[in-house]
């Protein structure tokens, strides 16, 4: 019969062989999704991002206007989004950029997970009503389910940076240090 403590133990704080594979696949699972997120980064084109041509994410973000999801996010898109758009372009391909690096490395991976379910929802947001390409609904929620799955294992501390890094900020009485440690 197994004890209470059994029961609420986790794989992942498990000894041995049994807690050194559900890190790895929490490792795993976390650069998945970085190498998903510097993908999305890859295809946006600068300068333009598709807006000379009306492809790329010119067109994938007017698809929130076109076939809304979310009446709010739609409004987003077509006031703020569109007549600002090369800023946009930008500021979404260092972002997307950036959250992959960053969960690859393992580094602010709480944080930069919390951020992923944000961008995931505004990719869903803008995409899931479009019925121009063959999209598979639920990529989007899994990728945000993998986001949740991430901050909730802290996915960064196994075989990440956040891992090596934790016992400095540990250490320290700081502001930042306690701030990188909840981003971690």
């Amino acid at each position: 019969m197994a004890t209470s403590s059994s029961l609420l133990g986790s794989p992942v704080d498990a000894p041995g062989l049994e807690g050194r594979v559900s890190r790895l696949g929490i490792a795993l699972l976390r650069i998945v999704v970085g190498v998903t997120f510097l993908h999305e980064a890859a295809w946006k084109r600068p300068p333009e991002f598709g807006r000379d041509t009306g492809r790329g994410l010119w067109e994938w973000s007017n698809f929130a206007v076109e076939y809304p999801v979310f009446l709010p996010y739609s409004w987003f898109v077509e006031y703020i989004v569109q007549p600002n758009f090369i800023l946009f372009g930008w500021t979404v391909f260092f972002l997307e950029a950036a959250l992959g690096a960053f969960l690859i490395l393992g580094l602010f991976t709480r944080l930069t997970a919390v951020v992923c379910v944000f961008q995931s929802l505004a990719i869903t947001f803008s995409v899931l009503n479009q019925p121009v390409y063959s999209e598979w609904d639920y990529a989007y929620y899994l990728l945000i389910g993998a986001n949740l799955a991430i901050i909730g294992t802290a996915a960064g501390r196994h075989y990440g940076l956040d891992a090596a890094l934790r016992p400095l900020w540990q250490r320290s009485n700081g502001r930042l240090a306690r701030l990188l440690l909840r981003a971690s």
